[in-house]
């Protein structure tokens, strides 16, 4: 046995926060939430596990394989912000994809509140949709 199976077995498993017998927020294998920081590793992963998440819900898109690797970025970041189903709002938006025009799209995304509410996040995105180049 190593000290991380015995932890493992210990601890037990808890992949979404919750207050332990002390009313401590703990996640995992008994992490508390409430000192110390993450490490960058462990945050790069969650990151990467989120980023894997919203991608496996927009391959669903039927426009999803035409996009190029930027637009499909603008499309994760706006869903990684909002949710899918928040991304799926802005049908203007998508229905100016189906069309293949970028530039719509991009007016799109700044015509709505998100875009007020995120300011130069929007503005990006919305440059990197219509210029197809990373930004």
């Amino acid at each position: 046995m190593t000290i991380t199976e015995q932890l493992k077995r210990d601890e037990g498993r808890k992949p979404k926060p919750y207050q332990d017998t002390q009313a401590v927020w703990t996640v995992g294998y008994g992490h508390n939430l409430t000192t110390g920081a993450l490490s960058e590793d462990a945050m790069t992963q969650i990151l990467q596990d989120d980023i894997q998440a919203v991608e496996t819900s927009c391959l669903a898109l039927p426009i999803w394989q035409r996009l190029s690797e930027p637009r499909k970025g603008v499309l994760l970041n706006m869903a990684f912000n909002l949710g899918f189903a928040g991304l799926m709002n802005f049908r203007r938006m998508y229905v100016a994809l189906e069309a293949g025009d970028y530039e719509r799209a991009a007016a799109e995304m700044l015509d709505s509140r998100w875009a007020r509410q995120v300011g130069a996040r929007a503005d990006r995105l919305a440059k990197q949709m219509e210029t197809d180049e990373w930004i």
